[in-house]
């Protein structure tokens, strides 16, 4: 099974990546250690915070929030689906807007005054001698 299906987008190639849950647990990589914050003694002993890592999009994932392992990977896994389902979404086309009029004048106003220093700095010419 390809890790990543390959498809032609608006124009250039992207990556779609698979959100299977059964198929993203062989893609990743799984850390576990301990959460940070308050807790006292339960959560200074145990590790229960998951980080994991998606190898083919290279995203990284973390859950400390539960007391249980279990718990926080059920999550971790959950928040890579939605990431990659967001990362799989095509890109909405940028549609050029006009520029403003204010915009317009406010160049040719510097224009003007550009127009204006260069002709200072001209040579003066001999032709009223």
């Amino acid at each position: 099974m390809p890790a990543a299906r390959l498809f032609l987008a608006v124009g250039y190639w992207a990556v779609k990546f698979d959100t299977d849950i059964e198929l993203l647990k062989q893609q990743v990589t799984v850390e576990t250690y301990r959460s940070r914050g308050p807790g006292g003694q339960r959560k200074n002993k145990t590790a229960t915070a998951v980080r994991l890592k998606h190898l083919p999009s290279g995203i990284t994932v973390i859950a400390t929030e539960h007391r249980f392992q279990s718990q926080n990977l059920r999550l971790a896994f959950e928040r890579l689906q939605e990431r990659l389902v967001k990362l799989n979404r095509p890109r909405k086309r940028r549609i050029p807007t006009p520029v403003p009029l204010g915009a317009i004048e406010r160049k040719k106003e510097e224009k003007k005054i550009h127009s204006a220093q260069k002709r200072l700095r001209q040579k003066i010419s001999k032709e009223w001698e």
